[in-house]
């Protein structure tokens, strides 16, 4: 599932552009950000009025980062707010990480979608002739990819190359190189829903890393259909074609040699007024060192679909399958129609607000997490770009974004791998304080 959303806060207002994706690039869930007005205080059918008791600020503080198995996470200016930002080197494949290698920084870290994702602009001229173009198997003509999100088209070749991530080392690593000139033929039909993420100031961003509970963007889906599935992969010629998983784009956490059952994304807590950067650790591996336990650790369990989505309540009204953490979400997207909104769909509540979901967790089970929702348009006038309370409306789904990992460990178990403490993925857990 590729689902993530991002804001921008333009000089008159406030601009929206969210996405929400379904497994391998599909777009599912709905953003209603077209045609809106401002809401009243008014109760719809499926929303059932919420007492306002504001909640604790989550308090966990982040790992230092140090050690081989953890990378820094910053949030500051960069175009757009409240994203989570990693460095990420790539080398040429199969070199060990030691040749033709370049870092590139203000990669967008989001746990709501699976593989490396990577502007060719932002990948320098000596790597990127080093990298190795995917085959299509089957016509023996390079791969491109579609990576669709909901407001939103990537369109781009398939390369292999080392990945390396703070200390951790993941060997020939299939990654999707986006808006690659080198690829002459314009985006399938099928792809262009929404507006070309054809370049780093359209997303935020140089590139993502989808590091969630999948080990590919697909899987078996794009492997096995009886008839190629649109969206996803092509050749270089624009054929829709079924790839291997092998050859897919691929969580690069799922190849590392260790610490590769799970990431931990840890931030620190923000001002609720906001912060002008934010920092944490992202931490590779669950149960496997001694600065990634899980076991013990008196964390909230939550088992998921292969897409990191799981059951929750909110407002009254149960959410089948329809609640995940997303770090690349830059706000918490959520119905709730008592709620004062601007036109843009952001919450604008006179005073800060709180609310609770209930969420479907093993341990404890059904667990509450409760969150606040402050006035954006105060928030986004100011300058700072670090927001632990920014709520936008959103007609399905709870995304819990990276307003609910500030003071938070959140863990993911990736599908098929086991922890100590978790069990064997796909799962998110998190601990508060």
């Amino acid at each position: 599932m590729r689902k993530f959303a991002w804001i921008l806060a333009a000089t008159l207002g406030l601009c929206l552009t969210a996405c929400g994706g379904g497994g391998g690039g599909s777009s599912s869930g709905s953003s209603t950000t077209s045609g809106s007005t401002t809401s009243s205080s008014s109760t719809s059918s499926s929303t059932t009025t919420s007492s306002n008791t504001l909640a604790v600020d989550a308090s966990a503080v982040p790992t230092s980062v140090g050690p081989s198995n953890t990378a820094a996470i910053t949030v500051s200016s960069t175009g757009i707010r409240n994203q989570p930002m990693v460095n990420v080197t790539i080398c040429a494949p199969g070199s060990s990480g030691a040749t033709n290698c370049s870092t590139i920084s203000n990669v967008l870290v989001d746990t709501g979608s699976y593989g490396l994702r990577l502007f060719e602009s932002a990948i320098p001229s000596t790597t990127f002739s080093s990298l190795t173009a995917e085959i299509d198997s089957s016509s023996s003509l390079p791969l491109a990819e579609c990576a669709l999100f909901g407001s939103g088209y990537a369109w781009g070749t398939v390369h292999t190359a080392d990945v390396k991530i703070g200390g951790e080392l993941a060997s020939s690593v299939p990654i999707h190189v986006m808006a690659d000139p080198n690829l002459t033929i314009s985006a399938p039909t099928a792809c262009k829903v929404g507006s070309a993420l054809d370049s780093p100031s359209a997303l935020g961003a140089n590139g993502i890393l989808g590091i969630g509970v999948a080990p590919q963007d697909c899987g078996s889906t794009c492997a096995n259909a009886a008839t190629p599935i649109a969206q996803y992969y092509y050749t270089n010629a624009g054929t829709a074609v079924n790839v291997a998983t092998s050859a897919q784009v691929t969580n690069p956490v799922y190849l590392f040699s260790q610490d590769n059952n799970g990431v931990i994304v840890e931030m620190a807590q923000v001002s609720d007024s906001g912060s002008a950067t934010a920092a944490g650790t992202l931490v590779f591996g669950i149960d496997t060192q001694s600065n990634n336990v899980l076991s013990g650790a008196g964390a909230t369990l939550i088992p998921t679909d292969i897409n990191g989505n799981f059951t929750a309540t909110l407002n009254g009204k149960t959410l089948s399958a329809g609640a995940f953490f997303d770090s690349g979400s830059t706000a918490l997207f959520f119905q709730d129609s008592t709620i004062t909104r601007s036109a843009s769909m952001f919450y604008t509540p006179t005073t800060t607000l709180g609310r609770s979901a209930t969420l479907a967790s093993t341990s404890p089970a059904n667990a509450t997490l409760g969150f606040n929702i402050a006035n954006a348009a105060t928030l986004l006038a100011g300058s700072n770009n670090a927001f632990n309370n920014l709520g936008v409306y959103m007609s399905s789904d709870l995304d819990l974004g990276i307003p609910a990992f500030y003071g938070r460990h959140v863990y993911y178990g990736i599908s098929g791998r086991s922890s100590t403490g978790g069990g064997t993925g796909p799962y998110v857990a998190y601990v508060s304080n």
